[in-house]
């Protein structure tokens, strides 16, 4: 053995090595008490009958009982140490000695029956020598060493002597005896080295397999971290957005009630500022509400064919003037295309992608435009602004996400507003394209279907006039005391008949005939929803009139929860003008089912 194949399966220090002839070894051991050692036996009882029967010679079995002793006695030792633990050299020269001793034995045995007169004994010994080579060839051969502690000593005495004999014929076998030596020492080293790559990469396997498991478990709990750390900022963002929005609801609604009393000039100024500031406010909360929804699912698709110039008018409508006081150009192509989508939907997606082109153009302006290609409308917002890198153009429709604007400026928004876009896409299952130049501007492309000769109505809503609500019972639960102070100052304000109630219990004690429409908060105290007062007025009156849920969640599943009610979902802060028309409503299909 060399010195550095013997520093490789020796040297304990090298964890690698160590471990690779441990395996070796257990497989070796394996074998030996398996079929070798019997195998073995059964070739020695062979040899020393064929000597007996063909030769009349008892040698045989006085080294049959020799060989017998010795196979039993490293049984035994196998047997005892096989499972205990030890060190890699303490086994390797363990397994020395049992190869050895047995190649020992089996090199006595030509010696004991040598005869020049009569070679044909020797040659008959040489072959049982060679199978038995050929068999421990196969349980050893993955360790050189092994092979050759046994090998060495069992054909070593037989050539030495036949090299030194004056008999053609033993010299023939002594030059056999060293071919054969040296074929199996360079067949056992190429097995060597072939079963050690063989559980190299055996090794190799398990740790990738373990490496692959450890990621896996990271990745898992990378997951399980993400998911919670969401679960919180919704939770975060639903807390924040419903304590925000109790006193700005409550704002809208004195703020709409002393507009309707009697006020001066300045008066009106002020109010009229003080208006805008809660109105941008508002929009902020009802851009988190609209990602809410989304995410909620709650958002269901009505299509419809539609007339879109009548929403670019609307459109330009509202943000025309916003353009002129930033000194930018808003510009909106007429069309007489036709579309069949969700107007409602295809409305929040421009208002959105306008108030962006907005927000990031400082010189030149904005254009809106449709296109027909085929069966599609190709609906684009033109902008002349500061454009969108390549590698960004997939993380802008990230919540959160905004470009330019480091300091958090909440004039910038709060980068929900692609996201936004984006899901409504996905709810609509249409296709958003973008196309920008740093620096020279952006065009968004939302691709919807034309309308094919269906109906088609026109998404502009009727002018309504403000009516009274002369006599109208309206009963208002809520446990904040300024929404209800506001809310029946409003209502009063619109010739209603207002009853208001913070609990469950307390709208049973004020209530004692069934009012004319019912509007709750949907979170209420110690627990209590507004699902909780709707059930106890059903049970009280027998029926429950029609109902509005005001809620200032935006969390995914009070809203689910809420719409589960069957009542008309609004939300604070509430829009005064959207609370009318809808009692407007209600009240106009009351009457008709009536």
């Amino acid at each position: 053995m060399s010195d550095g194949l013997a520093g490789q399966v020796l040297a304990p220090w090298r964890l690698p090595e160590a471990r690779l002839f441990n395996e070796q070894a257990k497989l070796i051991t394996q074998h030996l008490l398996g079929v070798g050692i019997v195998g073995a036996s059964m070739l020695g009882l062979f040899c020393a009958l064929t000597l007996y029967w063909l030769f009349d010679d008892r040698t045989g079995f006085y080294w049959l009982a020799c060989s017998w002793l010795l196979n039993g006695a490293t049984y035994a030792l196998l047997r005892n140490v096989v499972h205990r633990p030890m060190t890699a050299p303490r086994r390797f020269w363990l397994l020395v000695g049992v190869f050895a001793s047995t190649g020992i034995v089996w090199g006595v045995l030509p010696l004991l029956i040598l005869d020049a007169d009569s070679p044909i004994p020797l040659l008959l010994i040489m072959v049982v020598i060679i199978t038995h080579g050929a068999g421990t060839f196969a349980i050893n051969a993955s360790s050189m060493p092994l092979y050759c502690a046994y090998i060495y000593p069992a054909v070593a005495p037989l050539m030495i002597v036949s090299l030194f004999s004056s008999d053609p014929l033993m010299l023939g076998l002594g030059g056999l005896c060293f071919i054969y030596l040296l074929c199996m020492t360079m067949f056992a080293s190429g097995a060597q080295q072939a079963a050690r790559h063989s559980l190299q990469l055996q090794f190799t396997n398990l740790e990738l397999v373990e490496q692959l498991r450890t990621e896996s478990e990271q990745r898992e709990l990378a997951r399980a971290e993400a998911v919670a750390a969401n679960r919180a900022k919704s939770s975060f963002l639903a807390a924040a957005s419903h304590d925000l929005r109790q006193p700005l609801h409550a704002l809208g609604l004195f703020l709409e009630a002393l507009g309707r009393s009697g006020i001066n000039g300045r008066q009106q100024e002020m109010l009229d500022n003080a208006a805008a500031v809660s109105a941008s406010a508002r929009h902020m909360l009802n851009t988190l509400l609209d990602y809410s929804r989304l995410e909620a699912g709650v958002i269901e698709p009505a299509p419809c064919g539609f007339r879109l110039q009548t929403l670019f008018s609307k459109l330009e409508r509202e943000f025309g003037p916003q353009a002129d006081a930033q000194g930018l150009v808003y510009r909106c192509r007429d069309t007489v295309l036709a579309v069949d989508t969700d107007p409602s939907l295809v409305e929040l997606i421009l208002r959105n992608l306008i108030s962006n082109a907005l927000r990031y153009t400082e010189r030149g302006g904005v254009l809106v435009a449709c296109r027909r290609r085929g069966a599609m409308a190709h609906i684009e917002v033109w902008d002349t602004g500061i454009g969108i890198a390549a590698e960004n153009r997939q993380a802008v429709f990230q919540e959160f996400f905004q470009l330019g604007n480091p300091e958090r400026d909440r004039r910038k928004g709060l980068g929900l507003g692609l996201a936004i876009v984006q899901g409504l896409c996905n709810t609509l299952g249409v296709e958003l394209e973008l196309a920008s130049v740093l620096g020279k501007g952006s065009v968004f492309r939302l691709i919807v279907p034309v309308e094919l000769g269906g109906v088609v109505s026109d998404t502009s809503a009727p002018v309504r006039q403000r009516a009274n609500f002369d006599g109208v019972s309206v009963l208002v639960v809520d446990d904040d005391e300024a929404v209800r102070v506001a809310m029946s100052e409003l209502l009063s304000s619109w010739g209603c008949r207002c009853l208001v109630a913070d609990s469950a219990a307390s709208a049973l004690r004020v209530c004692s005939a069934l009012p004319d429409l019912l509007i709750v908060d949907y979170r209420l105290r110690d627990g209590q929803t507004g699902a909780d007062v709707m059930t106890a007025l059903g049970e009280r009156l027998g029926t429950l009139p029609p109902t509005f849920i005001i809620t200032g969640d935006t969390a995914p599943d009070r809203l689910r929860e809420a719409q589960s009610t069957g009542a008309l979902l609004l939300h604070k802060p509430l829009d005064t003008a959207r609370l009318h028309d809808a009692i407007s409503q209600m009240l106009s299909a009351q009457s008709a089912a009536g």
